[in-house]
């Protein structure tokens, strides 16, 4: 079961958003201040944190910018803090996502849903590996193989892997991938971000192998050419 670390002082609210998730099959750990959330993390494996901003023992974006130090894990920010600075100050400080109050809970469940998929922690899938040609990706622990070698990806470039791995020999838009890995809708994406990505990704993966993974259909979008497997 996927561990969601909750950081939410309004203790009404954290209640009614952990009951929730709860009924979705995920683990919550609920924490009202930031030094609680900092214990809940350092003994816990996290899959998801959801976290507010303005607390009254510490700050949610130097919590986040403290994660970020030791650890990819996904991160949400929920606050009523909406204005355009904030939001940009969330997303450097490495949030994946940034959600103002008041908000919709099923939107929140749904991104959660979401992000659970994208980076392989759905509890149906924990665990999993996916082998395609000569990579394997050991979802569990979010690690990716080519043959025995292990290959480093970035937080970006292994959502965007596990993306494709999930709609192989399918033409995949650049919209369609904006909108799944970076969750955005294009906002505050340059227009070189996805190809630049794929690129970053492709070289990685080929390695000295001569087989093209990853194939630009032209005015179509991208396509996984080789047959996945699940173990």
């Amino acid at each position: 079961m996927a561990k969601i670390l909750l950081l939410e002082d309004d203790t009404s609210l954290n209640r009614g958003i952990s009951l929730k998730l709860e009924k979705e099959g995920y683990e919550v750990l609920s924490a009202s201040g930031v030094s609680r959330a900092e214990e809940i993390f350092r003994e816990n494996e996290v899959a998801l944190i959801i976290s507010d901003i303005t607390m009254e023992d510490g700050d949610g974006l130097e919590f986040c910018r403290n994660i970020r130090r030791t650890s990819d894990v996904h991160l949400i920010f929920l606050t009523v803090l909406d204005q355009e600075v904030d939001i940009v100050n969330g997303y450097d400080a490495g949030a994946d996502d940034y959600i103002t109050k008041p908000f919709s809970l099923m939107v929140l469940i749904s991104k959660v849903n979401a992000l659970m998929r994208r980076i392989g922690q759905d509890q149906e899938e924990h665990g999993q590996i996916l082998v395609s040609g000569s990579i394997r990706v050991q979802c569990r622990e979010m690690r990716v193989y080519k043959e025995e070698t292990e290959i480093l990806l970035s937080k970006k470039e292994m959502q965007l892997l596990l993306h494709f791995l999930e709609y192989p020999k399918q033409i995949i838009s650049k919209e369609q991938i904006l909108e799944a890995v970076w969750d955005m809708d294009g906002q505050f994406v340059d227009d070189n971000t996805v190809p630049v990505t794929i690129s970053r990704l492709k070289k990685k993966i080929a390695g000295e192998e001569d087989y093209e993974y990853i194939k630009n259909v032209r005015g179509l979008g991208y396509l996984w050419t080789a047959e996945v497997s699940k173990k």
